[in-house]
């Protein structure tokens, strides 16, 4: 999967773009904030296209300094400038035959942009200091944390470079807009580094991952798996509870809605107070979700649950909503909390424990799983 871990409705959304661009040559924008793995994503278009077997050049266009850029993209001929001693191929003819990823194209100049422009039109390009036109059969994708439309509008970024290589446009959202990936991607970052640098490391508690559920990662993937590693190095391989990872976390910036705007203008105890509106409106949603799944397919247990362990399996039926539920004693009908617990029980039962798989048969998020399993002490 190439590190794409996850398996979020904006993270599908996401592969099913690339999906359907991989194939072509068409030209593709990534865009999103810092660390939120536009490289991953050209990666797996160049992976998944017919140009995986030919090399696929990152390009940082941010980091190179403005006066080598043509040089480095385009290549120079001996004696081109002082210092150029041989002649040198550039990026484009380096990937020939494959993909040029060009990362963080918003901060490519003016006249370097010029020469992207005519190669990606036409093909062909000169060498810095040579004469002779050289052909490459190069596809191009490009990806910036930047608002390249509000570029063009100052005149920062030229507009029919923009539309040539806004074709297509994936957008890689932010970790905050798909949470749900997180538990997922906390247990590949851990095993990854565990096995590689051979720690014998227990996992992670439910209640660790979910201060990181609550956590706003404004450095999105990046920040979670250098996360990770360090919280695994510093607690020594130990089982990591909630409160190492909020002792590791820095300032423990608690995540707030992020379609609800944060006011600046306002004190500190109204702006706790508006925390705790927000946090009760979202529990009133997850319960919104857990009633949905009650009603959808109702479970009734014909043995309950005893109050403390579950080594007794029960046997259930399942009844359409239309149906009279099938009760055994008619003295007792389960409350909804009853029901509720019954159903989180089940529904871990039958995916062998996988929270992912129960999460998406109960209809709900992995956030409200783990919140529900630490709730009633549920055995998983």
């Amino acid at each position: 999967n190439l590190g794409l871990v996850g398996s979020s409705h904006a993270l599908e959304q996401v592969m099913k773009t690339v999906e359907l661009v991989a194939p072509t040559d068409i030209s593709v924008l990534i865009t999103g904030e810092s660390g939120t793995g536009k490289e991953l994503i050209a990666q797996a278009i160049h992976e998944m296209s017919k140009r995986s077997s030919n090399p696929f050049v990152v390009v940082n266009a941010g980091a190179i300094p403005e006066g080598i850029m043509e040089s480095e993209l385009f290549g120079h001929e001996k004696g081109a400038f002082t210092g150029a001693v041989a002649a040198r191929k550039g990026y484009f003819e380096l990937a020939d035959g494959g993909t040029l990823f060009l990362d963080e194209i918003g901060e490519m100049p003016l006249d370097t942009q010029v020469r992207l422009l005519r190669i990606l039109e036409g093909r062909e390009f000169i060498r810095v200091g040579g004469s002779v036109s050289r052909k490459v059969d190069v596809r191009v994708l490009a990806a910036t944390n930047r608002d390249l439309a509000d570029a063009v509008s100052r005149g920062d970024f030229r507009e029919d470079l923009y539309y040539r290589l806004n074709a297509v446009k994936i957008y890689v959202p932010p970790l905050r807009e798909r949470q749900d990936d997180i538990p997922a991607l906390v247990e590949y970052f851990a095993e990854r580094f565990s096995r590689k640098n051979k720690i014998n490391f227990p996992g992670f508690t439910q209640d660790a991952i979910l201060s990181m559920l609550d956590y706003a990662w404004p450095g999105n993937v990046r920040e979670l798996k250098n996360f990770v590693e360090t919280v695994i190095v510093m607690e020594k391989g130990q089982r990591i509870d909630g409160d190492a990872v909020r002792r590791h976390l820095p300032g423990n910036q608690i995540r707030m809605d992020s379609h609800l705007p944060v006011p600046v203008h306002k004190s500190s105890e109204e702006l706790e107070r508006e925390f705790l509106y927000r946090t009760l409106f979202e529990l009133k949603a997850e319960m919104a979700q857990l009633r949905e799944a009650v009603v959808g397919k109702y479970i009734m247990p014909q043995r309950r649950l005893p109050a403390a362990g579950f080594t007794e399996p029960a046997t259930y039926d399942v009844v359409s909503s239309v149906a009279e539920p099938v009760i055994e004693d008619e003295d007792h009908f389960p409350t909804l909390q009853e029901m509720e617990r019954e159903l989180i029980y089940r529904a871990l039962e039958r995916s062998g424990g996988n929270k992912r798989k129960a999460a998406a048969m109960l209809a709900i998020s992995e956030r409200t799983l783990y919140r529900k399993i630490k709730e009633y002490a549920l055995p998983f």
